[in-house]
């Protein structure tokens, strides 16, 4: 509309004295007081006139509106018969599904409608009956909502109340549907139709979902696509983070720019941060475009992954004579013999044209790595036949400048080439029809190795092969708190990593370092002892090594890589220090014909974790520890999960983890991938997600909840202590004495629970033994990113700090909102780009660190492991051990960041980070007041700041503003430097003070 009819329709007097109304120190007046039970009810029942008057205001201005835009709008609208006798009541997107529906059922000669409500509150029931029609005996009335504990959900129970008293009213049901925006289709809307059919339709019902456990759900027929006949449907299957999705979104507005033709897309995504399972559902026509759910029946479907047609149902859904685009790494007869044979049965029954390219080869062969999306999308205007093809090629080449040209001629030069490559290497593959008959193959190998317990069995595998919607309410049964088991990543084995590490023995100087900058833990060091060894894989026996050191004098040692776990990041290969490297690349497929998954899987899970010959201290001692984080789907090089899987190999068996929703919770714990894991014990790290405000208080309650457990403990042992047998007198005594400490409380809790259960009837044995799990001390740790710690949950993290209990918190600073798109945080420093500062942030990055220092009884670290690994696992050690609060702030390389040759060098720009002065690392130890030493430590040396400017340089989210803004980049960067320059000296000024006068303060004090 234009501006003219909203100005006409502007009641200015009524705007002039809402602002005559405004807080103003020229007619001061208090607005919202704390008001008690004398006057508050009155005050609020005074409000009725304006809500009584709110409706036909409403529909008076929807009526101007209407005559305005040519569509009808009204508090409540119909569309159907007017003579229908089964109505649908239901808001939202689910009534274009609805209206696609009654069309289909109308054409059949069915009286069927459908009532909107537009003004929902208030419900008008006048308005409502307006658009009712008098024919109608029964009423659905659908809900997007879950009202646990209600006789029915809102817009159901205003409808009954609607009707409540009037002569003839119609049965009313009403149900619920979509939750968690299931998709909604027009099977799932005929059954509720069809439910209406019955002389007594079910009432509380669901659709949707099969309910066997109360059995409310409706029978759901054959999905069943109502669009318009000449729609073009087309599905994508691609790899998180492979540019799939963005490719489609090009395309999506390269069509509904460019053309007159209508667009529509939707994208389902996993949870995973990469590496996962990405669908991109759109849709072309001439019309407009009514379908809101899921594409079902497509004409189109591309698939960037091979390995997909094993996991997924790709295909299944293709309409007759679509067409099906897979990017193969094989010729045509090769991806023939690789492709199962359910696949070649569908193309052949369905007479789908096959194509294949070699997108990867391709991508790689014009410099743009594992980016295959461009080519992906070129092929698909090519074959898709949406618009001519060399319109589409010319509207490509304009979008890519578009999205790419602030990155450089080159990148842009680039997307040009794969364009142009994408039309040309198509190869058809001709479809054999014979392929119709050919049956399933028997694969048992997988299924046997890797198959897990009934709920990774019956729940997360499902899940995970995209087939959680026709998962049953029963398999939920036992699980309705939301808990999930724990270790469920090991039994996923996704196979993502395009190249894989391989270990060449002969270089390897047995450093361990591989393992330690590993963000998905799935390469490992192993000591094997002799019986491991003799039972090995053969694989193991030849490339095994004698174990470096008089320790481990007589254990065998071999670095392992399980390859279906690995993403493919390349940090082992860039962090081998050794003059030729120990690890290279090598394509997936040639790790697996070599046999390294069988080697794997039999030292992942037949060979014990010797961590306890060297001390944890070292890299080298702390990764023959077990990682209890493992194969997680961050993005590969994330430089986050590092430090939380080393935290695991030193505390993970006693770690209670509260976690702050982002980045770490969704790699920590998307249904159904749960890397977190137990040990041959049966312990470890038991971790809660909160929300992303309240995460630091959520992990003090933890703690504070579980000493109040152990003061339990403590009383009824000082009660019994006199009465009890010596053996569990002297154990209570040592448990007083050390209770505190998480070693010595293991200890005893080992030979106190045996003694206490051979003993029932001893002094305190009944009650300890029901809080045999307290007995232990736990290391209670607080996970975050920087948009919690320093925004949204800092208000909470500064109440912890300040609480001086026995908790450690784990800042992941990657200086940007990593999880819900890259927005600029207190964290972010003056010239970086972010959503909210694409101009460069102007204003310098809140110091963590210096704030909690400030309290003087926290320890604080300001780690970098790509700086300094013994550092990192020191400052790691201390914090735990640290009786009080304890604050670790980790320099994280992102994705986010654009480091230039991509997550591979995060390791080395990580490195320049504190060696140039952008990340200095430190330690803040309180304890060494007392002693009359200074307790801020700095490790390594004076900055070197020659080398700040190529620091910055090395990153997207810095060089990109360099080319658009030269100048007032410039600007931004001598800011930005300055300010680590003053924050060096102000760390400096701190460590070379003298505290000595600090033990004469306290001694003068006593």
């Amino acid at each position: 509309m234009d501006y003219a009819v909203f100005d006409r329709l502007l009641d200015k007097k009524a705007v002039q004295r809402f602002r005559d109304e405004a807080l103003n120190p020229e007619s001061p007046k208090t607005r919202g007081t704390a008001q008690n039970d004398d006057i508050y009810f009155q005050g609020r029942e005074a409000q009725n006139k304006f809500y009584d008057a709110l409706p036909d205001i409403v529909a008076r201005y929807m009526a101007e509106i209407s005559k305005e835009t040519g569509r009808d709008y009204k508090p409540f609208t119909y569309y159907g018969a007017k003579d229908a006798d089964r109505i649908v009541v239901a808001m939202g997107s689910v009534t274009e599904c609805l209206k696609e529906t009654i069309d289909y059922l109308m054409s059949k000669g069915e009286k069927v409608g459908l009532v909107t409500p537009h003004l929902y509150r208030p419900f008008s029931v006048k308005y409502l009956m307006d658009v009712m029609p008098e024919s109608v005996k029964k009423i659905s009335v659908l809900d997007r909502t879950k009202e646990a504990g209600s006789i029915g959900e809102p817009l159901y129970l205003d409808l009954r109340a609607a009707f409540y008293g009037q002569k003839n009213a119609p049965i009313i049901v009403g149900g619920r549907y979509g939750l968690s925006s299931k998709d909604v289709d027009p099977a799932q809307m005929l059954a509720v139709f069809e439910n209406l059919k019955l002389a007594e339709p079910k009432n509380d019902f669901t659709v949707g979902i099969v309910d066997d456990v109360t059995f409310k759900s409706l029978d759901v027929k054959e999905k069943i696509s109502l669009g318009e006949p000449e729609t073009k449907e087309c599905l994508f299957y691609g790899l998180g983070a492979d540019g799939t999705v963005g490719a489609n979104k090009s395309s999506i507005k390269i069509i509904g720019d460019e053309t007159n033709m209508y667009a529509q897309a939707y994208f389902a995504y996993d949870s995973k941060k990469s590496g996962g399972f990405t669908r991109s559902h759109l849709r072309f026509g001439k019309h407009p475009i009514r379908s809101t759910y899921l594409v079902s029946n497509p004409h189109f479907v591309a698939c960037s992954v091979a390995a997909y047609l094993e996991l997924y149902d790709v295909i299944d859904g293709i309409r007759e004579n679509g067409t099906f685009l897979l990017n193969s790494i094989w010729d045509a007869d090769e991806t023939i013999k690789r492709i199962p044979n359910k696949v070649k049965r569908i193309l052949a029954t369905k007479k789908v044209k096959f194509y294949i390219i070699n997108a990867t080869k391709l991508a790689r062969d014009i410099g743009l790595g594992n980016r295959s999306n461009t080519i992906m999308q070129s092929a698909f205007f090519k074959l898709a036949e949406i618009i001519d093809f060399e319109e589409a090629q010319a509207f490509m080449k304009k979008q890519a400048y578009k999205s790419y040209h602030k990155k450089g001629d080159q990148i842009v030069e680039l997307n040009y080439k794969a364009i142009d490559v994408g039309a040309n290497g198509l190869v058809k593959v001709e479809v054999d029809p014979s392929w119709a008959n050919l049956k399933d193959e028997v694969k048992t190998q997988d299924v046997v190795m890797y198959k897990g317990t009934p709920f990774v069995e019956a729940i997360a595998k499902p899940i995970n092969a995209a087939r959680g919607d026709s998962l049953p309410v029963s398999v939920f049964n036992g699980y309705e708190d939301g808990t999930f088991e724990h270790g469920t990543t090991e039994y996923e084995k996704r196979g993502v990593g395009v190249t894989v590490p391989k270990w060449i023995e002969e270089n390897c100087i047995q450093c361990n370092q591989c393992a330690f900058v590993c963000p998905h833990a799935v390469i490992r060091p192993f000591l094997i002892n002799d019986a491991e060894f003799a039972a090995a894989p053969e694989g193991v026996k030849t490339h095994a090594l004698e174990a470096k050191g008089k320790e481990l004098k007589g254990l065998k040692y071999k670095i392992q890589v399980s390859s279906l776990d690995c993403t493919g990041c390349d940090l082992c290969v860039e962090a081998c220090p050794t003059k030729e490297k120990s690890l290279v690349m090598v394509p997936l497929g040639e790790s697996i014909d070599a046999g390294e998954q069988e080697n794997a899987d039999y030292l992942f899970k037949k060979v014990t974790y010797k961590d306890d010959i060297l001390s944890k201290n070292s890299v080298k001692g702390a990764l023959f520890a077990q990682p209890l984080f493992e194969f997680h789907a961050a993005c590969p090089g994330c430089g986050e999960t590092p430090y939380i899987t080393l935290a695991t190999r030193l505390f993970g068996d006693s770690m209670m983890i509260a976690n702050a929703t982002g980045c770490s919770s969704i790699y920590g714990g998307s249904a159904p991938s749960t890397p977190y894991r137990k040990n041959d014990k049966g312990h470890g790290p038991a971790w809660g997600n909160s929300l992303f405000e309240d995460n630091a208080e959520f992990g003090l309650g933890m703690h504070v909840a579980n000493e109040t457990m152990r003061h339990r403990i403590h009383s009824v042992m000082d009660a019994s202590i006199e009465k009890a047998p010596n053996a569990i007198a002297a154990l209570y005594k040592d448990w007083i004495e050390f209770r505190d400490d998480r070693a010595k409380s293991t200890e005893i809790r080992d030979l106190l629970v045996p003694l206490l259960q051979a003993n029932p009837t001893a002094p305190g044995a009944d009650v300890i033994l029901s809080l045999k799990q307290y007995i232990s001390k736990k290391s209670q740790w607080i996970f975050g990113g920087d948009g919690w710690a320093y925004d949204i949950g800092y208000g909470g993290l500064d109440h912890v700090i300040a609480s001086g209990e026995d908790v450690n918190i784990l800042v992941l600073d990657t200086e940007v909102y990593s999880n819900t798109g890259g927005q600029s945080s207190k964290s972010s420093r003056a010239g970086s780009i972010a959503q909210f500062t694409a101009a460069g942030k102007p204003s310098q990055k809140k110091d963590l660190g210096y704030i909690a220092m400030t309290y003087g009884n926290v320890f604080v670290a300001q780690i970098n492991s790509n700086a300094s690994a013994a550092q990192t696992i020191k400052a790691f050690e201390a914090a735990e051990a640290y009786p009080g609060v304890s604050l670790i702030i980790a320099y994280s390389p992102c994705i986010a960041h654009g480091i230039k040759g991509g997550m591979g060098k995060s390791g080395n720009q990580g490195e320049l980070a504190t060696k140039c002065g952008y990340w200095p690392i430190y330690t803040y130890d309180p304890r060494l007041e007392a002693e009359g030493k200074n307790p801020v430590k700095i490790t390594g040396k004076e900055p070197d700041w020659s080398l700040y400017d190529d620091f910055l340089m090395n990153e997207v989210r810095y060089a990109s503003l360099k080319k658009s803004n030269p100048e007032h980049a410039q600007a931004l960067f001598e800011h930005n430097k300055k300010d680590a320059q003053r924050r060096w000296r102000q760390l400096n000024r701190l460590a070379m003070a003298d505290f000595s006068n600090e033990v004469l303060a306290v001694k003068e004090g006593e």
